[in-house]
């Protein structure tokens, strides 16, 4: 693993041990990057579900100003540190162990809006729409922000016209599906 381009172009990241997580690989974050931006002017990210870190921090280095990463697991939140202090970013980044919704809701309270929301759970553990609106009900996406859902090849993931608009839909190998969804975005643009 390593970061595909930016401030931090060719710097190595490590995984995290096991097979708890399955990180994206760099041909994969590559491809998805070039969809997202491919760089960014500052902003906030959202890295749920973080693993490695590896995805939060490919947007730290293409240029989103901060990132906060939240996983469950206890290797991944070391890994995600180790990661961070590798590249001497820590000071941009937040990292805390905590499940999903309940991070989301504590991130509500100190109203913050992500201009990128990265959702990479374990495949086929995730109610996509629940999350979703989950997100959106505490208004955690800026206007015209992006979320971005690594699923299953299998898994369809939900129309939300007119909260938030697929701008697209792609697959990777015979395993990895992607969906991009846009917030604020008219369907005749």
């Amino acid at each position: 693993m390593r970061v595909i381009a930016g401030n931090f172009k060719g710097r190595q990241l490590k995984a995290v041990s096991g097979n708890a997580t399955r990180p994206t690989t760099d041909k994969v974050k590559e491809s998805i990057f070039q969809m997202l931006g491919p760089f960014f002017d500052g902003g906030y990210c959202l890295d749920l579900f973080a693993g490695s870190g590896g995805l939060g921090i490919e947007a730290l280095s293409r240029g989103m100003e901060r990132t906060i990463f939240i996983d469950k697991q206890l290797k991944a939140i070391q890994t995600i540190k180790e990661n961070l202090h590798t590249l001497s970013i820590q000071n941009q980044a937040e990292v805390y162990r905590n499940d999903a919704y309940r991070a989301i809701n504590v991130l509500s309270k100190r109203n913050i809006c992500f201009q990128l929301i990265l959702l990479d759970p374990p495949y086929g553990k995730l109610d996509y729409e629940k999350m979703i609106h989950h997100i959106l009900n505490k208004n955690l996406l800026a206007p015209d922000g992006l979320l971005y859902c690594e699923h299953d090849i299998h898994e369809q993931l939900p129309e939300l016209e007119p909260k938030l608009v697929k701008i697209k839909q792609d697959h990777y190998g015979g395993t990895i599906g992607i969906t991009i969804y846009k917030k604020g975005v008219l369907i005749n643009e």
